[in-house]
């Protein structure tokens, strides 16, 4: 799954997994690293909802795999809302909630329209931009600061070490690491000395009493659901909306919304294709599979959101696992969904004509067993002025 190949088609590599092996299917995360990746949906929904036998701990699998590992910095025990099970994970995940339910989602609207206006201005003059970081990435990061109440400065440092942690290919994800918790600590220290309207000062803040090792592993688990799966869901959305004629001669028209891309994208091609791992403590059945004890069970929401024994209308349909289920979901789908919304729609109302530059087919997909991200996003319109900026 660490494969280039992989990357290029992982439809077309699920479909073969399905026939194969059925709703279980043995893959390899890293070379030597093997897991079970879930691609039948009813199983998935079991799995998610059962954190009694599938617990997301993984401390007595991390022993066993050598700390260059490149997926070891992704996967490994952190004392965060991600990595636990039980009590921990319930006090983790309270302040969590407590820290996104503070974000004033009105407000969100403002600041999305605010960041998005300048962005756009840097390019459109030109006729041609890379999407991914001319616009999503910057507007996702800039966005996540304000939220977070993080400078730029070290909200940069943020980005770089984020990127390399979620490649997860080489031994840069143990750099990224690096970088990622020295700016966070940083930005713990000023939060300490100039508390905000933010969620790192909620969280400072919160009743469940966490300490610094317990903020830093969290706000990582924050910048790690807040920057790469929302820059892939925009990108996976725009892409879509380039791609198909459904969308593209729809969407402007009003015949099918933002909305309806970005459902369908989190059914077929969900910025976390591959995620919600978790590490059994003993061999457990499930139907008629054995599933290995202390080896990562992966969610593929990607599979398991097309499999064949679920069916049925998609537009409008969010029967999907792409905010994953159960205690471990996704506690910030309607902060993420209003972001990438705005941010399509303000690229959209800016650019009616954008178009894709180069074929559907040209465009690559960034390698790493996680996620489902294009490496860029090139794309041509009629050069126009600038917008008025708020």
């Amino acid at each position: 799954m660490y494969s280039e190949e992989f990357a290029a088609d992982p439809h077309g590599s699920y479909r073969e997994l399905r026939r194969a092996y059925g709703p279980f299917a043995p893959v390899e995360l890293a070379p030597g690293v093997p897991a079970t990746l879930v691609i039948g949906y009813y199983e998935a929904v079991r799995i998610l909802n059962d954190p009694e036998n599938f617990p997301a701990d993984p401390r007595a699998w991390e022993v066993t795999v050598p700390d260059d590992c490149p997926v070891k910095p992704m996967m490994m025990w952190y004392p965060n809302v991600l990595r636990n099970t039980g009590v921990a994970h319930a006090r983790y995940r309270g302040a969590n909630v407590g820290a996104i339910g503070g974000v004033d989602l009105h407000g969100l609207h403002a600041v999305v329209e605010r960041e998005a206006i300048p962005l756009i201005n840097t390019f459109c003059e030109s006729g041609q931009a890379d999407l991914v970081s001319q616009y999503a990435f910057p507007l996702v990061f800039a966005g996540l600061n304000h939220m977070l109440g993080c400078p730029g400065d070290i909200g940069q440092r943020v980005a770089t070490g984020m990127a390399m942690l979620f490649d997860s290919v080489d031994d840069g994800a143990v750099q990224g690491m690096t970088m990622l918790s020295e700016a966070l600590m940083d930005l713990i220290e000023l939060k300490r000395r100039e508390p905000g309207d933010d969620m790192v000062t909620r969280l400072l803040q919160h009743d469940a009493g966490l300490d610094d090792t317990e903020m830093l592993y969290n706000i990582i688990s924050i910048y790690g659901a807040g920057i790469e799966p929302q820059q892939n869901l925009i990108i996976n959305a725009l892409r879509l909306i380039l791609t198909d004629d459904r969308f593209a001669g729809d969407v402007i028209g009003g015949s099918l919304s933002t909305r309806d891309a970005l459902d369908e994208v989190l059914f077929n091609d969900p910025p976390m294709a591959n995620f919600a791992i978790s590490y059994p403590r003993h061999p457990i059945p499930v139907g008629d599979v054995w599933l290995p004890a202390n080896q990562p069970v992966m969610i593929s929401f990607a599979a398991c959101n097309n499999d064949p024994a679920i069916g049925g209308e998609r537009t409008g349909n969010r029967s999907h696992l792409a905010w994953s289920s159960g205690p471990h979901a996704c506690p910030a789908k309607s902060v993420a969904t209003l972001v990438a919304q705005e941010a399509v729609d303000q690229l959209l109302d800016a650019l009616p004509e954008l178009r894709l530059a180069v074929g559907a087919d040209e465009l690559s997909w960034r390698p790493g067993p996680f996620h489902r991200a294009l490496a860029a996003l090139p794309v041509v319109f009629p050069a126009s002025p600038p917008l008025n900026v708020m």
